[in-house]
């Protein structure tokens, strides 16, 4: 049985959110079972080896041994109550880790001691900054033999800045830490306490000068007086508090602990989130108060689709109290549910509570309209409130994916759309050329799994074909196109006729359709059919397979039959009539490209700047990582580096790695388009 929810403290002050963020084997699932253990609530530390954590409860991550899915958790502490989540540290996870950061005060960086500061370290700390989060480096596996602690600490300063300091100083063999903020005097073997004091003390008076002033005429502070300037400096990113611990041993667990309590701030004292009202640019700032007693505002940072339990919302509150049988509205939605139960996780269990305050992490279950990034209030006449969208990477790595047995699409596709509600960075798209199913992820590793889940959750055999790359079309000229659509079958006929224009428009910009047809030449109810046929090449392709994109259409003339104007009849001629102009206007293919990070031996930089470049590819910059090692980081096309690990494994003796993230889209070389092309008819031959 689950243990009981942490009993409801009085007020929001008593409320801590953080999410631990960082690297896959930094230790962060390890460190929350530590917590959890620490504080009650579970008897011991679950193990990864044994599959008994509370976060890694799905059976494919307890198969893998790694995190797949982000993990919410609580735990009280001192009369404090701590939601806690646990995220995914690689890269192809990101779908996963940063909606976390939209639930929490604190992103709560995990470094690995032996690994020092990896890529997605200082990714999730670049998130946590955009969104305005207060930061914590937590130092994990400080007992690893030979680890030099100093080195990792200068490294931290040397990734994140020098307002890194640290809050406790490690013994040798990382056995136990010392507080050095509200402790002046001692000595560890890391360095000297009073020192540290110091410079924790000076870091935060800087952005109050009534503190600067008392520091300069008695020069000291007392630290338990320094509440307000520490909070102010933690919100403006004026200090970043580094700790140490060993989720293994439990070493500076319990110091941890007493941080989130009396250091991190509550959902009053950090900065608000960024709440929208309206659409577009007419949006306005909402400032959500954390204030129990006003209406509802919550935000749904996940969703999960259980075959058995159904969908599951998981959800932030922000502003008001939401209670058991809470009217709740999702979006501009006009119709609420009603909360039937109200749920804290505990992993992959539910709690169930009487009322959740701003500042808690809760779920409502079986409310099928429910879906991730939705705002839920209580206020009927609200217009569309949601939050700064994040900025997700674009998933790139594709598969056309069919279902095994024939007949069973329109399940596959049930399920491929009930994975893709729980994973931003996961794209379902059905090209329009050749009727595939087309998934899209962030890497091979993501598609792997999502093929786990089909066969292992939903019991569902696919076949695949390799990954196809999200190649994209435009034009890059004017030109017009006409076509007329003239059929007579003995009844009534179909005749529909357009004019229209079509224009480039700059990267990114999308598609824009402008009705200028003038004195009626087609009527009004008919224009809706001639942009139906234009979007269905948009999604199907011109040349090459590919959807089109960054295209401005204008239809200026046309004709219509009072008898047989038909809507199917001005589809299919503007369809043909965009046909006819796009391939006038220049069309090229564009490919993605994307950033690539390597990580290897500085031995095998040679072999990969070398390597990259024969893959037309460009090295932007290198730098050293720990010693040893260097980064490689430049750009390259995302079709060149299908299959790379396995070249970078030979060049590396199986010591690299490498991450991608999307840049932009670029036309491919005229050979390349000329294979796309070919390739594509050959298709429509078949």
């Amino acid at each position: 049985m689950p243990s009981p929810a942490p009993a409801a403290p009085g007020g929001i002050e008593a409320i801590r959110t953080l999410a631990l963020v960082g690297p896959a084997a930094a230790g962060k699932t390890q460190l929350a079972e530590a917590l959890l253990a620490a504080t009650g609530a579970v008897a011991a530390a679950g193990s990864l080896e044994r599959g008994s954590t509370v976060s890694d409860f799905d059976p494919l991550e307890r198969r893998m041994q790694h995190s797949l899915n982000a993990a919410v958790m609580h735990l009280a502490h001192a009369g404090t109550r701590i939601h806690l989540i646990d995220t995914p540290g690689a890269p192809d996870f990101l779908g996963q880790s940063l909606p976390a950061l939209e639930a929490v005060e604190t992103a709560a960086v995990v470094i690995n001691a032996g690994a020092g500061v990896e890529p997605m370290a200082l990714r999730m700390m670049e998130h946590a900054a955009a969104r305005r989060l207060d930061r914590l480096v937590i130092v994990d596996k400080i007992d690893l033999p030979g680890v030099d602690l100093a080195a990792v600490l200068a490294q931290i300063q040397a990734a994140f800045g020098r307002e890194c300091l640290p809050l406790n100083l490690p013994d040798a063999g990382g056995t136990r830490v010392v507080d050095c903020f509200y402790n002046r005097e001692g000595h560890s073997d890391f360095g000297s306490v009073e020192a540290a004091h110091r410079a924790l003390v000076e870091q935060v008076v800087e952005v109050d000068a009534a503190f600067v002033e008392r520091y300069l005429n008695d020069g000291d502070v007392d630290a338990a007086e320094l509440h307000a300037p520490l909070e102010q400096a933690l919100r403006e990113g004026h200090l970043i508090p580094v700790c140490f611990v060993s989720g293994r041993t439990g070493a500076g667990v319990a110091e941890l602990l007493d941080i989130i309590v009396r250091l991190l701030p509550h959902p009053g004292e950090a900065n608000p989130p960024a709440f929208l009202r309206g659409e577009g640019a007419a949006a306005q700032p909402l400032e959500a108060v954390p204030d129990p007693a006003r209406h509802v505002l919550a935000h749904v940072f996940r969703v999960t689709v259980d075959p058995f339990v159904g969908r599951l919302g998981v959800f932030r509150v922000h502003q008001g109290t939401v209670t058991k049988d809470s009217l709740l509205y999702i979006g501009d939605g006009r119709k609420p549910f009603r909360v039937g139960h109200l749920f804290m996780l505990q992993g992959k269990d539910h709690v169930e509570v009487a009322r959740a305050l701003p500042g808690d992490i809760v779920a409502v279950a079986k409310v099928d309209e429910i879906h991730f990034d939705a705002v839920l209030h209580d206020a009927a006449e609200d217009e569309h409130i949601h939050l700064a969208p994040l900025a997700f990477p674009t998933p790139v790595h594709g598969l056309a994916i069919e279902p095994r047995r024939h007949g069973d699409e329109q399940r596959m596709w049930e399920i491929l759309s009930k994975l893709v509600d729980e994973d931003p960075c996961l794209r379902l798209e059905r090209a329009g050329g050749t009727h595939e199913t087309l998934v899209y992820g962030l890497g091979e590793l993501h598609l792997r799994v999502l093929l786990e889940r089909l066969r292992e959750t939903h019991r569902f055999e696919v076949v695949t074909r390799p990954p196809r790359i999200a190649y994209r079309e435009t034009i890059t000229a004017a030109a017009e196109g006409h076509h007329r659509h003239k059929k007579q079958s003995g009844g009534a006929g179909q005749f529909g006729e357009v004019y229209l224009r079509v224009e480039p428009l700059p990267r990114g910009a999308g598609f824009e359709f402008v009705d200028q047809v003038k004195g009626g030449t087609i009527p009004g109810p008919f224009i809706p059919a001639v942009e139906k046929g234009v979007r269905e090449v948009l999604a199907s392709g011109a040349i090459a397979g590919q959807p089109v994109v960054d295209v401005r259409v204008v239809v200026y003339d046309g004709k219509h039959h009072s008898v047989d104007s038909k809507e199917i009849a001005f589809v299919t001629a503007g369809r043909k009539a965009f046909l006819a102009a796009v391939r006038e206007a220049r069309p090229i293919v564009l490919e993605p490209i994307v950033h690539v990070e390597i990580h290897a031996p500085e031995s095998a930089m040679g072999d990969i700047t070398g390597d990259l470049a024969s893959r037309r590819g460009m090295v932007s910059g290198t730098a050293g990582s720990l010693p040893g090692n260097t980064v490689v980081r430049g750009q390259a096309p995302m079709s060149e580096l299908l299959g790379y690990q396995s070249r970078l494994n030979a060049m590396t003796s199986g010591q690299g790695r490498y991450t991608v993230a999307f840049s932009h889209y670029e036309p491919v070389p005229p050979g390349v388009q000329q294979q796309l092309v070919a390739a594509h008819q050959v298709r429509d031959d078949d």
